[in-house]
């Protein structure tokens, strides 16, 4: 289970350090998990799971359910909200949700990118 996590890490460049205070999950929890002395609460599954944009399920075992279509239920919409989490400057104004599309997200950019003078996303 704490290999599937490791993999997230590699793929997404990002630390366990980063992934926890940005989640809100302690650095003991994850500790004590990649250890092996404890297992993570559900609620700290999902916070991780929600951090890369997959489920519980695929976080334990690896694999993607066949009846699950991802986080985003618009495919369109994974493109800038891949941006948002590169870019976390930019999530502060959107709170995305399961059913976001990609204009919404595409405007709450553009938005920002008026405030700010600039297009950061090109």
């Amino acid at each position: 289970m704490y290999e599937i996590f490791e993999q997230l890490l590699q793929k997404n460049g990002v630390t366990a350090y980063k992934v926890a205070k940005e989640a809100g999950v302690t650095q003991t929890a994850l500790s004590n998990w990649k250890s092996g002395k404890s297992t993570p609460t559900t609620k700290t599954l999902q916070r991780i799971a929600d951090y890369f944009g997959v489920t519980i399920d695929y976080l334990m075992t690896g694999k993607k359910s066949e009846d699950s279509p991802g986080y985003y239920l618009n495919d369109d919409a994974r493109e800038y909200a891949q941006f948002l989490f590169e870019n976390p400057e930019y999530k502060v104004l959107f709170d995305a949700s399961r059913k976001v599309k990609k204009e919404d997200i595409q405007f709450v950019k553009e938005m920002i990118d008026r405030v700010r003078g600039g297009d950061a996303y090109e």
